[in-house]
């Protein structure tokens, strides 16, 4: 009974006109990003996030939410016609993508793609509707050193898994971990790092640091390559895949959406390795894997199922346990702080209409989206050919107009400008921004915890080790983080190392 009143909950919110309209705005919104190569959610999001403060907790996020699993329903179309990735979780879908482009099948490979993510996205929210209730109640046993111990398991997670080296991402953690304890201190009232500057009182905002990172910074990168968009002249026709079509790509669809979904879960797993390693387990268990990068239609239904179940399953950590699993969900977890609610276990018993409505949002975003795909292509073919001169300067208008709307503080906009330059010079010399960011968001919930433990303990540190859960997390941490100096013991293997 539960799970059929959790559900009339979920669509009673989610179809109320506002949220609906957002929900709508937030796919359209996403497959458009998804669409136009260069942008990606995570800068969208951090440029539309001073326009949601205005909205209620529930519609904002529904909309938030649907620009990011819209941006990967959206990704598909640039790799399949242009062999271009719309953003990076739909890098694998270029290889057989664009294959089967050129021979005459755009069609089935855009079809397949769609009716792939809707399956995965469909599937991935019955999955969170089952799972999210129990991890939910387990999370009331947790106090803070279990807090404390899981937040820094997230990090180390994320620096353990990204993509370059570990010791860079472990420089920006700490990076991120020093930016969030500016500010005036929540325990002593002391200031610290302010230099007297009535704006770094409050800290850092999330909004200018995020739009410099990843909106300032992407348009200067884009800037200086020359992306040469070629879209491949075919007719759009059958785009219902045949009966062969889903013979061969129904099992790679099941398999990408129960790789996405775990991986996704995961701090620092996301949409981009889930992508990669659904590919990969296909090629590795086909029969025929000399077709994988020739036009394989399973090498399109998998990673594509795959990057939208990990997108939406990304949500778990963060409204149960109030850990984001990637960038976007640290942007998430900051907008619902910011208004004034704290994801986490009592989420649901808080606030469960902004619970059960996002959860009932993805299901309707589904919906919405492959009704948007499939007949709208012709459509996001054309917005494919907006010149890049006239669209970044637009989105650098939008970034300047949304920090400084914020507060009306122009220091805000330099601080921006300002992460913008950093974190041009880091895409430069291959630093992740993602680390930076989630300790950046994450900071004080871990300082806190870290005072309360200590609180709790009489300033004893033991207090980490003499809690089961605790210990687990931190056993766990410090062995990923030794994991480098252990003979035997070697990283994952790049996202391009599909063999």
């Amino acid at each position: 009974m539960d799970l059929l009143s959790n559900l009339q909950l979920a669509f009673s919110v989610i179809f109320q006109p506002g949220n609906l309209f957002f929900c709508f705005i937030g796919v359209l919104i996403g497959t458009l990003i998804g669409v136009l190569p260069g942008i990606g959610p995570v800068a969208t999001i951090s440029l539309l996030l001073p326009s949601t403060f205005h909205l209620t907790p529930v519609s904002a996020i529904i909309m938030l939410a649907g620009i990011y699993y819209g941006a990967m329903y959206g990704g598909s179309t640039t790799s399949i016609l242009v062999n271009i990735p719309g953003e990076a979780a739909s890098v694998v879908t270029c290889l057989d993508g664009y294959q089967m482009a050129r021979q005459g099948r755009a069609g089935p490979a855009l079809g397949i793609a769609a009716f792939g993510s809707f399956i995965a996205g469909t599937l991935a929210v019955i999955i969170i509707m089952l799972i999210a209730p129990p991890l939910a109640k387990f999370a009331l046993r947790f106090g803070p050193p279990e807090y404390f111990t899981l937040m820094f398991l997230g990090l180390t997670l994320l620096t353990y898994l990204a993509s370059g080296s570990m010791f860079k991402a472990l420089m920006m953690a700490c990076v991120g971990i020093f930016l969030g304890t500016i500010g005036t201190d929540t325990i002593s009232g002391l200031e610290r790092f302010t230099y007297r500057s009535y704006t770094l009182m409050d800290g850092l905002g999330l909004v200018p640091v995020i739009m410099g990172l990843f909106g300032i910074s992407e348009v200067l990168l884009n800037i200086e390559q020359s992306m040469k968009r070629e879209i491949f002249k075919t007719r759009l026709s059958n785009l219902f895949p045949t009966l062969r079509d889903w013979r061969e790509s129904i099992l790679a669809i099941i398999r990408g959406t129960i790789i996405g979904f775990f991986l996704g879960i995961l701090p620092g797993g996301g949409a981009v390795i889930a992508s990669f390693g659904a590919y990969a387990v296909e090629k590795r268990i086909s029969k025929h894997p000399e077709k994988f990068g020739t036009g394989a239609i399973e090498g399109v239904a998998s990673p594509e199922a795959a990057n939208n179940a990990a997108s939406q399953s990304a949500f778990i950590p963060l409204l149960t346990l109030g850990i984001p699993a990637n960038v976007v969900m640290a942007i998430l977890l900051g907008a619902l702080l910011i208004h004034g609610i704290k994801p986490g276990p009592l989420l649901m018993k808080q606030h469960p209409g902004l619970f059960w409505g996002v959860i009932g949002s993805m299901y309707i975003g589904n919906v919405m989206l492959l009704i948007l795909n499939l007949p709208l292509i012709g459509i996001w073919v054309k917005i494919l050919k907006i010149p890049y001169p006239i669209l970044f300067p637009l989105i650098l208008l939008f970034c300047l107009i949304g920090s400084y709307s914020l507060n009306n503080n122009i220091v805000e906009v330099m601080i921006m400008i300002l992460f913008g330059i950093v974190g041009y010079l880091m895409k430069k010399f291959e630093y992740e921004g993602a680390p930076l960011i989630l300790a950046f968001v994450l900071s004080p919930l871990l300082e806190n915890t870290l005072r309360q433990s200590l609180i709790m303990s009489h300033g004893s540190f033991a207090i980490f080790l003499t809690r089961p859960i605790s210990l687990v997390f931190f056993i766990v941490s410090i062995f990923l983080l030794g994991s480098p100096l252990m003979p035997g013991l070697k990283k994952r293997p790049k996202g391009g190392d599909l063999a």
